[in-house]
């Protein structure tokens, strides 16, 4: 092909218009055995590609691109200086050089992270990918999430989830845990959220005690908080387990007295903080104090 530009700029956008020009260059070259201008052809090929990437800093997809890229620089470098050794026209190692030049600017280029804003920065996304499997391990310890946090990192889908686990809402939980389902699937957090239920028992059951107003509450006054969540089939039997694993996780001081068919609190801090301050570990920003 004589001018294989023209032809390139006529179904492509630039710079990929220059780069499959230069590859189809290059591999005529290299179908000749000239590698001194398949070498050259593919510096323009690096060059082009480079443009391209940076263009697209949000995206990571071309990495497998550069990687042939560059490998076939390095190929066609070393048989390149061959052939300028050969024909006296370079020293050893001349044409590897250059090409190192331009391997520090792919890496360069991967490695500096300073070009994207803080919505594009690959470093946002390495932390949003951490907190996905982070957020619901400090919700299990009581540590609810900020607004500001989720929509920084854009994990709005924790927004409604954390907010029904304050209000003791087991309705709402269950119904944000079905909106957003296929998303928890997907990063296989699914199952610990629904242990966050314990927390929304632990929650509504609070509820019912500052409303009551006592500290020996009725199993039946419990059954019915349930009820009005339109949790199913449950009775009383379901009543006591929840409130044994709850006693036994150290969520509520307190005792069941099956005799008087009531729970029985402490009078002083019956709903124990599910985490303390000994045992916490400090991991920055957007992360509110226990809940009490």
């Amino acid at each position: 092909m004589a001018s294989p530009e023209e032809k390139c700029q006529q179904v492509l956008e630039p710079p990929c218009d220059e780069m499959f020009a230069a590859y189809l260059r290059c591999t005529c070259a290299v179908g000749n055995h000239d590698f001194i201008e398949a070498y050259k052809c593919q510096t323009v090929i690096v060059q082009s590609f480079l443009r391209a990437f940076q263009a697209h800093k949000e995206e990571n997809w071309a990495l497998p691109v550069m990687y042939a890229v560059v490998l076939d620089l390095r190929i066609f470098a070393n048989n390149a200086d061959q052939q300028l050794v050969k024909k006296g026209k370079s020293k050893v190692g001349d044409m590897l050089e250059k090409a190192a030049e331009f391997l520090m600017s792919c890496f360069r280029v991967c490695a500096s992270d300073t070009r994207a804003g803080i919505e594009d920065s690959k470093n946002q996304k390495n932390k949003r990918m951490i907190l996905i499997y982070l957020l619901p391990v400090k919700m299990l310890l009581g540590h609810m999430l900020t607004i500001e946090l989720l929509r920084k990192y854009h994990l709005m889908q924790f927004s409604e989830v954390t907010k029904t686990i304050s209000e003791g809402n087991l309705l709402l939980l269950n119904q944000a845990l079905a909106k957003h389902k296929t998303f928890f699937i997907r990063c296989d957090i699914f199952l610990i959220l629904e242990k966050l239920k314990i927390i929304t028992y632990r929650n509504l059951f609070k509820k019912v005690n500052l409303l009551l107003k006592t500290h020996q509450l009725s199993l039946d006054a419990l059954l019915v908080a349930l009820k009005f969540m339109h949790v199913e089939d449950v009775d009383i039997d379901d009543v006591q387990c929840i409130l044994t694993n709850l006693i036994y996780m150290g969520h509520i001081k307190g005792y069941i007295s099956h005799q008087h068919q009531k729970l029985v609190v402490s009078k002083q801090n019956p709903f124990l903080p599910l985490s303390n301050c000994q045992t916490d570990i400090d991991l920055g920003e957007g992360l509110r104090g226990k809940m009490s």
